[in-house]
């Protein structure tokens, strides 16, 4: 099978295409994400990096080196590390928006599926290496 990362878009299959619009889905995303707090803009550039990465090295190459977007993907891919301020602000998220669920009346069953929820996900995120 011949490898087509380096060719022009023009030239590849639609799958690529499909791949390479997500990955600026995920970019704008992101984007989003790193100005509202209920949203995770980390996660959504890592995955345009890996979508990237299979339709466009170009785009991923962009990304990885752009000054405020790409920093937290490099160190997620060398290995796994969110930074500490990261780290806390999406805990901080977590609780706020589970503040905001309490104040709003949601039924019981449906706070405590959102608890464990939220508590797995800090404690994923807490527990990553910041370096």
């Amino acid at each position: 099978m011949t490898d087509t990362r380096d060719k022009p878009l023009s030239a590849i299959a639609p799958g690529r295409w499909l791949l390479f619009a997500l990955g600026w889905v995920c970019v704008g995303l992101g984007i989003i994400g790193i100005f509202t707090p209920m949203m995770p803009g980390t996660v959504f550039l890592i995955i345009a990096a890996w979508l990237f990465s299979r339709s466009s090295p170009r785009f991923e190459a962009w990304l990885l080196g752009h000054p405020q977007l790409g920093p937290a993907v490099v160190a997620w891919r060398a290995n796994g590390a969110i930074p500490r301020s990261a780290q806390y602000f999406s805990a901080g998220s977590m609780v706020f928006s589970f503040s905001i669920l309490v104040l709003m009346g949601l039924s019981l069953p449906l706070l405590v599926v959102t608890g464990v929820f939220f508590v797995a996900v800090a404690a994923f995120i807490l527990t990553r290496p910041t370096g």
